[in-house]
């Protein structure tokens, strides 16, 4: 990332496609009858939405490019946490469902930590560790969750 402006662009699509791909898995889980899960990603999707509005609000009075898809610069095709989520079956079980948020939030974290990793200009590096902070949480409640349905634990929303 060399400008503010591009990794403000950068995060805004990223958290706005995360917070549809969150609320996909949430309505997979609600119509196959898992409600804690489907609470479970509707507050993910609600954390996106939040980190959206933060990256919208840090743009502020910069000129934010208007990036087409093709004019990004993700790892892969697509940003980081939507791709995982987007092969996700509308049938999935709530496993498998944990697994896919999971894979998704860890490739948020790692695109953010890498930025945060390369960054030399102090703006990117401040925005770039706030949100691996908030990615990290995001990654252990999810840890949290897979961990005690593994064991047969009823787990709770703890973020």
């Amino acid at each position: 990332m060399e400008t503010v402006e591009e990794f403000l662009a950068h995060a805004i699509q990223l958290e706005r496609e995360a917070a549809d791909r969150f609320g996909h898995l949430a309505d997979a889980m609600e119509s196959s009858g898992n409600a804690e899960v489907a609470k479970l990603f509707r507050q993910l999707a609600h954390y996106s939405r939040l980190h959206l509005q933060d990256a919208r609000q840090r743009s502020g009075f910069r000129d934010i490019p208007d990036l087409k898809p093709g004019e990004f610069s993700w790892p892969d095709a697509e940003s980081p946490e939507a791709a995982a989520i987007w092969a996700a079956d509308p049938l999935i079980g709530a496993d498998e469902a944990l697994e896919t948020a999971l894979a998704a939030e860890l490739a948020g974290l790692s695109y953010y930590a890498e930025i945060l990793e390369k960054a030399t200009d102090p703006e990117i590096i401040a925005f770039a560790r706030d949100f691996v902070d908030e990615e990290s949480t995001h990654v252990a409640e999810l840890r949290r969750w897979i961990a005690a349905r593994a064991e047969g634990r009823k787990v709770t929303l703890n973020i």
